[in-house]
């Protein structure tokens, strides 16, 4: 589907650390400066699917459901064809289509797209049965395993190399789960963000029955991107750049990827914060937080995480207002409520 990548960059952590508390006056800043000359009013975009982040309508599709929405707060409408594996270069390419909302780098695409800052990571993690040796940092330590994969994945072609695990073919990750705790497979690969919705909605038997590695096998930052040929298409970008900032302070990047907490450097002082859904979260911390990208430095981990809530950081658990401490809202995710994403059986 996408091919090879470049290691997540910095650069956008460091504007985010810059601007997220200048986000109003960056934005209307931007709105002035770019209004001249003619307007993209839609974008007509391709993906090959890749559940949950691309996919038809109705399906999860994470990374469009946040590029559309991206764009769609900068005055841009977008549809999103999802066409065959194959297809997908040399229909964006050849202007086949204006873009795409959800690729990986690729000097072979350079020349005919302008991409965006990396908007979020695909962290492939390794997940067994209960018990099992998940502590492999590459494929390469799986030679004679054999690894569950969804057919048709990019990271396929990484994962199918000379050395390294034997693949197993699954057509979804609820196949490669069943195959996985049926024994068929010794291990699978996920996604980071897949494990945090098995563990948000099937925390019991997720933690019963599976071990999830810690280090990523595969790290790959994602972008949208959009031809060259396009009047506007590096204003277009740097819309799109600068709207990111402003959806992870108004928590749209939780509620489109369906998380409870996100790791980010709010006060721009090299230390990520979490980054709550709701700024009401319950009388009890959170254990953990989904960092956006994997160059994020570790959250405090000497003293503890600090955390953002109303406009402020936090040093401390303990002196976050009671406030904040207050019951949620029903139908957050701590509430258990289940997102019908994926249905896994056990």
């Amino acid at each position: 589907m996408w091919t090879p990548f470049e290691a997540p960059t910095r650069t956008f952590t460091r504007t985010l650390r810059r601007a997220l508390f200048l986000l109003v006056p960056i934005g209307a800043l931007l709105a002035m400066t770019m209004t001249a000359g003619p307007q993209t009013k839609s974008l007509r975009l391709a993906s090959t699917p890749w559940s949950p982040f691309t996919n038809n309508p109705g399906k999860p599709r994470f990374a469009l459901d946040l590029v559309h929405t991206a764009l769609g707060r900068i005055g841009i409408n977008a549809e999103t064809t999802i066409i065959d594996e194959g297809r997908l270069t040399p229909a964006l390419i050849n202007g086949e289509f204006d873009g795409s909302a959800a690729l990986w780098r690729d000097d072979a695409r350079e020349k005919a797209l302008i991409y965006s800052r990396p908007y979020l990571e695909n962290r492939l993690i390794l997940v067994g049965r209960a018990g099992s040796d998940v502590s492999a940092t590459s494929l390469n330590n799986l030679t004679g395993k054999r690894l569950a994969l969804v057919e048709g994945y990019a990271y396929g072609d990484k994962a199918k190399g000379a050395d390294g695990p034997t693949y197993v073919p699954s057509s979804s990750e609820e196949d490669s789960i069943q195959k996985l705790l049926s024994g068929a497979t010794d291990y699978t690969l996920m996604d980071e963000l897949v494990v945090e919705y098995l563990l948000n909605n099937y925390a019991t038997e997720a933690r019963a029955k599976l071990a999830f590695g810690s280090t990523p096998l595969i790290v790959r930052t994602l972008h949208f991107a959009v031809n060259r040929k396009i009047p506007d298409a590096q204003r277009i970008v740097d819309q799109f750049n600068a709207e990111l900032l402003g959806m992870i302070s108004d928590r749209s990047y939780h509620r489109l990827l369906q998380l409870e907490w996100i790791s980010a450097d709010i006060d721009g002082d090299g230390r990520p914060e979490y980054v709550p859904r709701t700024d009401q979260v319950g009388a009890n911390p959170p254990d953990h937080s989904y960092k956006l990208f994997s160059d994020q430095a570790a959250a405090n981990a000497s003293s503890g995480p600090r955390f953002y809530f109303g406009g402020k950081v936090y040093s401390s658990w303990s002196s976050v207002p009671d406030a904040h401490k207050q019951p949620r809202a029903p139908g957050t995710l701590n509430d258990g409520a289940q997102f019908s994403i994926f249905t896994f059986k056990f």
